[in-house]
């Protein structure tokens, strides 16, 4: 009998860990409005570099470093690439997975019904299923805080993202989100 209470108690104990985990989580996204971050993209071992902004519902702004040079902005709706060699490339949000990404109270009410897991007692991931994209996401298990996020791209690429220096609920610049256009 003492094995059993025991034994239940550490279970109890740890489903009460992860779901306060998966509360804090919920907690912290539902309190942001925008984030800035570095992030590095790893994409076919392709390495890119570079720093992002996001506002919640579907909009980022980043900034790669050189090699590439390029420039991705999405204001909701559209999703545009642009190369300073001048290569311009336009998307619908809704084809990338960046419009579950980029969408908090899908996050949040997905995040709800997943069990997550524990990855080197540092990383918590849940894996959102949705319109043929199977989409990592990565929080740090002690701030509760995004960290990447891993997907295929519109190429079927496997796609990471990590990103690190995340700052929240930041003053932005008016019009970033503002479409670029080909001069």
């Amino acid at each position: 009998m003492k094995k059993f209470l025991l034994i239940f108690i550490i279970l109890s104990h740890n489903s009460i860990a992860l779901g306060s985990i998966k509360e804090n989580i919920i907690k912290n996204l539902s309190n942001i409005n925008n984030l800035s971050f570095k992030f590095e993209q790893n994409i076919n071992s392709k390495i890119e570099k570079g720093e992002c902004i996001i506002e919640y519902p579907k909009k980022i702004f980043c900034d790669y470093n050189l090699p590439k040079n390029k420039i991705l902005v999405s204001n909701g709706k559209s999703l545009v690439i642009i190369t300073k060699n001048g290569s311009y490339y336009r998307y619908p949000i809704e084809r990338t997975p960046l419009t579950y990404i980029l969408d908090k109270n899908f996050l949040i009410n997905q995040i709800q019904n997943l069990e997550e897991r524990i990855i080197d007692n540092k990383f918590v991931n849940y894996t959102l299923l949705k319109d043929n994209n199977e989409i990592n996401i990565f929080f740090d298990k002690d701030n509760y805080t995004l960290v990447g996020w891993q997907t295929l791209d519109i190429y079927q690429n496997l796609a990471i993202t990590y990103i690190s220096s995340v700052k929240k609920n930041m003053i932005l610049k008016k019009n970033i989100f503002k479409l670029p256009t080909i001069n």
